[in-house]
This record gives structure tokens, C-alpha cells and sequence, in this order.
């Protein structure tokens, strides 16, 4: 499969051709030559000004804070002409990841200063603030000129000019190479990942208190009742000790249940190919398991895959209206595929309620894929896509 595209892959709308006709794409890109001689005035008088008095002071203690700062206000510089790229240009370039205020890493002031002085994204917003006066002021002479003179040929000539303005917007705004885009990635999917961890804690305790805890409560209270009873009344004693050996039982079943929903011990012991064919056996609908793994994932995927389908299947008991299924796990480069199919009515989707968004949301977390596809009156599948890391890693 195909891996999901980001946003810094998306590919752009093509804009229509120049003509000599002029359309609302023309006037924008005018529009954007014109207030480049402004937005390249206050840019260059900041860089200066701020480059001069850092670069003056840097021999003293206030001179590198001082610099450091300046590149956080052309971070923002670069902010806003991104903003008006994107409004005006319909040029989409991605959000750097921001700079933090302290230091992630710890190390105090001095690691923290010298993390942001060699920011390059404060840097090329530092170049391109210098270098758009010059521009600002070719284009918007060109622009003005042209739309007493070379009006007719205008649209041509602003194409030409908005072009290379796309040019330079998308060579030193963006972020300033894979690595910047996969840190905001990442970023983002850590707090997915803590959400989940917070809610899974969330349902564990809910069931102990509400299930297990509830149930030892009244078994504690039931062997209290008997042991006063023992003396007076043996018989009604034996009986309150029968109720409470059935209580036990049954708070054992929910026990075993939950660790089973923690982690279950078959995944452990036998690996993915077994945990599958336990938890298919617990479906509504039969359920056809196929393996094909030469060896076993890293625990961390094995344990996603296995919820994946746990609950892809829970799924297919409520909701589907199926009257077979089946599962089928296999290996393709480093990747775990996993696709889930039954004959069901179809329909499911990312918004239908059913947590196929936090399915979703699980997967990517991990660098996963998650793909739907379920048309009205079925069938469904369901492919999932996990990245493969050996167990002894």
C-alpha cells in the first residue's frame, strides 16, 4: 500500500494558464506583487535592525539573548508571509515545528541559547527578510508600471513574477527538511499516544472498581455474615459460604477478563497466530484466521495488532450483520499487513460511532495505516498497516 500522504506531500491544485483576460488568480498574484514593496520594508528594517544591534552587542551578556530573540521574531516574520503566500499565491508550505521556550533536552539558559542561535528556520526567515526589499521593490515598480503600459501582456509578466515569488517562499519557509516535518509528526502523535494510555488507565480502573472491587467487597461481607452464623445456624452458614464460593468464581472470571483486555497471556506464550484464533473464537460470527509471519513482531506492535483485530471483530459481532468473516495477518518488507473481511451490510466509516477513528488514530501513532473500505450493503475490509520491527530489537 501506498503510505498517507502529509501535507507537505499534498500536490497543489495547478493554477489555470495565464491569459490576457484577468481573473480573480491574476488579481491576487497583483495583489501580492503590490504589497511586497510594504511587507519587504518592515522585513528587511527588522532584520537589520535587529542583526545589527545583536551582532553589535554579541561580545556582551545581553548581546546572544538579544540575537536569539530576533530570530524568534523572524520566525514569526516568516509566519506571516507564509499566511499570505498561502492567501494570496495558493502556495501551501507546512508550519516549521515551534521552537521551545526552554530547553527539551534540559541543560539550563546556555543550551537552550544555543539550540535557538542555530535554528535554521530562524536563519533563512533571517534571509529572506533581507532579501525581499530588493525584490519588493522590482516587483512592485514592474507591477505598477504595468498596469498603465503593459496591460495588455500583464498577466503574463505577474505569472512570471508570482512564480519565482513561489520559488523563494517555498526554499526558505518550509520547514527546513524532513526531519523538521517529522518532529511536528511526531509531536502530534505523542499526544495521541498519551490520550490513549490516559483512557485505557481510565477503563481499568472503571471495571475493578465497578467489577472485580464491587464483587470482593460483598464476598468479604458474605464470609463475615457466616462466620457470625457458624455457631447459630450451620446450615444457613453452609449456604452463605456456597453463595461465596460462587462469588469468587465469578470475580475470578473477571479478573481473568481484564488481564485478558490488559494483555492477554496466549499472546504472550504463543504469539499473534494463536491470540487471533483465541480471540476469533469468541466472535459472534465464524471467524477464518490465516497467519503468515515467518517470525514474531516487536511485542509493542504485536499487542496493537492484536487489539486492532480484537476490536475490528467486536465490531462485526454488533454491527456488521455478517454471516462469516476473516482474518488475515502476513508480513511485506517491514511491514505488518492485517486485513479484516466480512459479508456484512457495509457502511462502517472513520465517523459511524464504532471507534474506528481511534483505531485510526492508535495506528498512526506508530507510523500505521488504517484504510476503510465499505460500501452500502457490504462487503467490508478493513486494512491495517503496522511498520515491522523484529523482536530482539
Amino acid at each position: 500500500m501506498t503510505p498517507r500522504p502529509t501535507s507537505s506531500q499534498a500536490t497543489p491544485e495547478p493554477l489555470p494558464p495565464a491569459r490576457f483576460a484577468y481573473d480573480a488568480h491574476t488579481w491576487k498574484e497583483i495583489l501580492h506583487l503590490l504589497v511586497n514593496l510594504p511587507a519587504g520594508l518592515v522585513g528587511f528594517t527588522y532584520v537589520v535592525t535587529a542583526g545589527f544591534i545583536g551582532g553589535f552587542l554579541s561580545f556582551t551578556v545581553i548581546g546572544l539573548p538579544l540575537l536569539a530573540l530576533a530570530l524568534y521574531g523572524a520566525r514569526l516574520f516568516g509566519k506571516f508571509e507564509r499566511a499570505r503566500a498561502r492567501t494570496l499565491l495558493g502556495v501551501h508550505i507546512d508550519e516549521p515545528s515551534p521552537m521551545p521556550l526552554r530547553s527539551r533536552r534540559g541543560g539550563g539558559v546556555l543550551t537552550w541559547l544555543w539550540s535557538t542561535l542555530k535554528d535554521p528556520v530562524g536563519w533563512r526567515a533571517v534571509l529572506y527578510g533581507f532579501i525581499r526589499l530588493p525584490w519588493g521593490i522590482a516587483t512592485f515598480t514592474l507591477t505598477l508600471c504595468g498596469l498603465f503600459v503593459l496591460w495588455p501582456v500583464l498577466p503574463f509578466v505577474v505569472r512570471a513574477l508570482a512564480n519565482a515569488d513561489r520559488a523563494m517562499a517555498r526554499g526558505l519557509l518550509s520547514p527546513s527538511d524532513e526531519l523538521e516535518r517529522r518532529i511536528a509528526e511526531l509531536e502530534s502523535d505523542r499526544g495521541v499516544v498519551v490520550d490513549t494510555a490516559a483512557a485505557d488507565l481510565r477503563r481499568i480502573e472503571r471495571d475493578l472498581h465497578d467489577g472485580a472491587q464491587a464483587r470482593l467487597v460483598a464476598l468479604a461481607m458474605g464470609l463475615g455474615l457466616a462466620k457470625e452464623k457458624l455457631l447459630e445456624d450451620p446450615d444457613a452458614a453452609a449456604a452463605m459460604v456456597d453463595e461465596a464460593h460462587g462469588e469468587v468464581k465469578l470475580a475470578l472470571q473477571e479478573l481473568r477478563d481484564l488481564a485478558r483486555g490488559i494483555h492477554p497471556a496466549v499472546l504472550t506464550d504463543r504469539g499473534l497466530s494463536a491470540a487471533l484464533s483465541s480471540v476469533s473464537a469468541r466472535c459472534t460470527v465464524p471467524v477464518k484466521v490465516t497467519a503468515d509471519l515467518p517470525s514474531r513482531p516487536a511485542a509493542a506492535i504485536e499487542g496493537i495488532a492484536y487489539f486492532t483485530v480484537s476490536e475490528l471483530l467486536q465490531n462485526v459481532s454488533k454491527h456488521s450483520g455478517a454471516r462469516t468473516a476473516s482474518v488475515e495477518v502476513w508480513r511485506s518488507d517491514q511491514r505488518l499487513l492485517i486485513q479484516v473481511r466480512d459479508d456484512g451490510r457495509g457502511g462502517a466509516s472513520l465517523d459511524g460511532g464504532t471507534g474506528m477513528a481511534g483505531l485510526s488514530e492508535r495506528l498512526g501513532a506508530v507510523d500505521g495505516l488504517f484504510v476503510i473500505d465499505s460500501p452500502q450493503g457490504g462487503p467490508t475490509t478493513i486494512t491495517a498497516e503496522l511498520p515491522w520491527r523484529d523482536r530482539t530489537q
